[in-house]
């Protein structure tokens, strides 16, 4: 039987040759708009032409948080997006296989044992037309056989079909690195903003303590007689209003959490995050970062890879217009006893050679190639457009980071001031000096102001969050301003 297959493998060896030749186009990486040798927002960054190889890393560990820590690293293994990122990878991986064993040849075996015989004392007609009688006796076959068939690569078909397979699979991978990102930014983005909501809630504490200190103050006054019942009606105003507010946070705090539940992938009725003290860490942003920066950018490598799968799909497309040729062989044996089955006298093989070609189709094999070539400028277009946000979204956070510290020093120089301007106020109106309404204007002021401050940190750490995820992931570690 080795003689058969050692010929089926010769005859397939010219067509192995002949599987070089492809007809796909040359693919080159897409040019993009011309690239500034530095940001506008920010002169000492640098940047660089897109790629995903460079590790990202923690870069949430930036603020020096243990919840928010061990909150990231759950993402990546139980937020269920990811998770079904993560399968379409595989899926995307295991297509690659399945794609390239159609470049090697596919072997079959069958084997199959049969035994009959007719009933006993039937009469039938013998060779020289007598009646015999049958006895009943029973006969046996056995068979073996061994086929490959084969489909030479003449026109670059398969081999571009491959090539189609793992970009897209590469493709999947940044889907997934760029989901995984979105979803640490997410949860980052919902972390500050939660314990923002807590730093709020103990200035509401203090504050609604407060304003309960000065209704009892303004209630000892009128029932003196020396202010009227206004004060006190004032005083309670103001002290409803901060409760409520007070309250309101609550909710939003839960909202907060709810979500945050869902970005580590369980469920909120049984997920808590117990208030903690706040942290007002904002990481530096330094100098200058290194142009490798925006090179792990996964959108962007994930769409260059699909410019690269539809240039693939261009050959795909173009090689219908070329013969199908494909080799096959067998090699048999069958025999009424099992010894004699690989004799010789009972042994048969066979060699085939086939093509098939479309002689007419009213364009349709034409149309194929220019809905391909329409594809690949589709998804050109895509990768610059990509490109070009990418860019747009690290100018918006550079110019964010840098005007939010600036808005954040105001802020505080504001805070103080308020809340001096609180404290003369309560106390030139326990002497009598001023009236109420002094008072509330002053509370008012200042608890707005210290609201405002602590917002203007969050505003500084979510754009942070924004400018890594602009950037693809983590920069050196600089001192916060």
């Amino acid at each position: 039987m080795r003689a058969p297959i050692s010929r089926v493998l010769a005859l397939g060896l010219p067509g192995l040759a002949l599987s070089a030749c492809s007809v796909a186009p040359a693919y080159r990486v897409p040019t993009t708009v011309a690239i500034p040798a530095q940001f506008k927002e920010e002169p000492g960054w640098a940047v660089a032409t897109p790629s995903d190889a460079v590790a990202r890393g923690a870069w949430w560990d930036l603020f020096r948080d243990p919840v928010l820590d061990d909150l990231e690293r759950r993402v990546s293994v139980t937020n269920q997006n990811v998770a079904s990122f993560r399968a379409a990878y595989q899926a995307a991986r295991a297509l690659v296989q399945v794609q390239r064993s159609a470049l090697f040849p596919t072997l079959t075996g069958s084997v199959s044992g049969s035994r009959s015989q007719t009933f006993a004392g039937q009469t039938i007609t013998g060779g020289t037309g007598a009646n015999v009688t049958n006895t009943g006796a029973a006969v046996s076959r056995y068979a073996v056989s061994i086929g490959a068939s084969w489909e030479p690569d003449l026109w670059g078909r398969l081999g571009s079909t491959v090539n189609q397979a793992q970009a897209n699979a590469q493709a999947s991978e940044g889907d997934l690195a760029n989901a995984t990102l979105s979803a640490q930014g997410e949860l980052a983005t919902n972390y500050v903003q939660l314990r923002g909501i807590d730093a709020q809630r103990v200035l509401l504490d203090r504050t609604v303590a407060d304003y309960t200190r000065a209704l009892t103050i303004a209630t000892n006054k009128y029932k003196a007689g020396t202010v009227s019942h206004a004060d006190v009606f004032e005083a309670q105003t103001t002290l409803s209003n901060a409760q409520a507010t007070l309250a309101d946070l609550v909710r939003q705090r839960a909202v907060l959490e709810h979500a945050i539940a869902v970005l580590v992938g369980e469920n909120p009725s049984t997920f808590a995050l117990a208030p903690a003290q706040w942290q007002p860490v904002v990481p530096g942003i330094p100098a200058q970062v290194p142009a490798a920066l925006l090179q792990r950018r996964p959108d962007i490598a994930a769409a260059e890879r699909r410019v690269a799968a539809a240039n693939a799909n261009v050959g795909i497309q173009k090689a219908a217009y070329f013969p199908q040729v494909s080799l096959s062989g067998s090699v048999g044996t069958n025999s009424s006893v099992i010894s004699d089955l690989f004799r010789a006298a009972t042994s048969l093989w066979s060699l085939g050679l086939s093509g098939a070609m479309t002689l007419f189709d009213f364009g349709a094999r034409r149309g194929a190639v220019v809905q391909a070539r329409a594809q690949y400028d589709q998804t050109v277009a895509t990768y610059r457009q990509t490109v070009l946000t990418a860019f747009q979204q690290v100018e918006d956070n550079l110019a964010g980071t840098r005007v939010l510290a600036e808005v954040a020093a105001r802020r505080s120089e504001a805070t103080a001031s308020a809340t001096r301007a609180e404290t003369i106020a309560n106390n030139q109106y326990r002497n009598g000096l001023v009236d109420y309404a002094s008072v509330i204007t002053a509370q008012t002021a200042a608890l707005s102001a210290q609201q405002t401050e602590i917002q203007s940190v969050i505003d500084r750490q979510t754009a942070a969050i924004a400018l890594a995820q602009a950037v693809g992931g983590r920069w050196t570690d600089a001192p916060a301003p």
